[in-house]
């Protein structure tokens, strides 16, 4: 299935190259039925937004952390009320904070890169077994890193296809398709926080600099692992093969249920 996925997506690359969002995501919709998510970080809804004219029962994926801000589990939460028929999936790490920092102590100022895998690569894996597609708001003006992202690609790190509908989108076309629809926004935005993540590892970024330059500021860190993986080979992910995946049974509107990690210590040879 695997290979067939990746054909798939290497045809689709090179026909999609310069599809707009509604185009990608019909193609998404009509390709892939039900075996498709889309990924939220909860900064704002435009991409759910844009999924939902395509798909109003649509599976929508937040890594609940557990370090989030409050504003960012409120703007989740309002989601589930302005788009009544997408189901949330929570994926949650296996150890609670307390838990993870009983443990190794606080992991975001010690070892960034191995936190961000515990709470958010690892269950985003496990969520992700479950489909063939995902749907992310990457875009290229993000990043460097992100300069050449897309529309549809092979996702070799997670074994399905990723859809980046936005990808080619500016500033200027993102915040004009706020303001035309009233998008929700995460309250943090017009606080000046223009790229929310963690609340440990989230700042404003200084005048003149990118948007994610307020992610782990002063770390030397950039991406989280959900779309380039650190050069570690203790970060390299589980093998997910024969592992308890949350089995995720779909339900109506409103909050999803919770894909949670299992506790794999606790399994019987």
């Amino acid at each position: 299935m695997s290979t067939q996925l990746r054909v798939l997506a290497e045809k689709a690359q090179h026909e999609l190259a310069d599809a707009t969002a509604a185009e990608a995501l019909a193609w998404t919709a009509e390709t892939f039925g039900d075996r498709w998510i889309v990924a939220s970080n909860m900064q704002d809804a435009v991409l759910i937004d844009l999924a939902y004219q395509v798909k109003r029962d649509l599976d929508v994926l937040f890594l609940d952390t557990g370090y989030h801000f409050i504003e960012t589990i409120g703007t989740r939460d309002a989601v589930a009320v302005v788009y009544p028929e997408v189901r949330i999936i929570n994926a949650e790490p296996e150890q609670s904070v307390a838990e993870q920092e009983a443990q190794f102590g606080q992991l975001y100022k010690t070892d960034p890169d191995r936190c961000c895998h515990l709470r958010k690569v690892v269950p985003l894996q496990r969520v992700l077994a479950g489909y063939d597609a995902w749907v992310t708001g990457v875009r290229r003006v993000d990043a460097p890193t992100r300069a050449n992202t897309p529309i549809v690609q092979w996702d070799e790190l997670n074994g399905l296809v990723k859809v980046n509908p936005i990808a080619a989108w500016s500033d200027e076309e993102f915040n004009a398709y706020i303001a035309q629809r009233g998008i929700l926004q995460n309250p943090l935005v017009q606080a000046g926080y223009l790229s929310i993540g963690c609340q440990p590892c989230t700042s404003k970024p200084l005048p003149g600099q990118g948007a994610r330059s307020g992610r782990w500021a002063g770390l030397g860190k950039t991406e989280c692992g959900l779309h380039s993986r650190p050069q570690r080979r203790d970060l390299q992910g589980p093998d997910l093969q024969g592992l308890d995946l949350p089995r995720i049974d779909r339900q109506p509107a409103g909050p999803g249920p919770v894909a949670s990690t299992p506790n794999h210590r606790d399994r019987q040879p």
